[in-house]
């Protein structure tokens, strides 16, 4: 049976809460699981699920040196940097 390690937890973002606190979301914590016995990790995103004004699933990935752009929009099916996330929610809350 395959056993997984808690290696650290994801927190939610402080800028990115600092935004959203006006909409209406949920945050669920993200985890980097190692799989025992071998050397795989598994990475579980930061989910932010803003519900009111309009319905979007932002996912927080931890980041290395190469990868630049740590956020993901589910309905945009893109990538985008804090700069970016930040300017998409002004224009939500206008």
């Amino acid at each position: 049976m395959f056993e997984f390690e808690v290696i650290q937890e994801l927190k939610p973002n402080n800028e990115l809460m600092e935004i959203i606190k006006n909409y209406e979301y949920t945050v669920k914590n993200g985890k980097i699981k190692h799989l025992n016995g071998t050397n795989l990790q598994f990475i579980k995103p930061t989910e932010y699920l803003i519900i009111y004004p309009i319905t979007l699933t932002i996912y927080e990935y931890k980041v290395n040196e190469i990868a630049n752009k740590p956020f993901y929009i589910k309905e945009h099916k893109q990538k985008y940097n804090l700069k970016e996330i930040k300017q998409i929610l002004i224009k939500l809350n206008i």
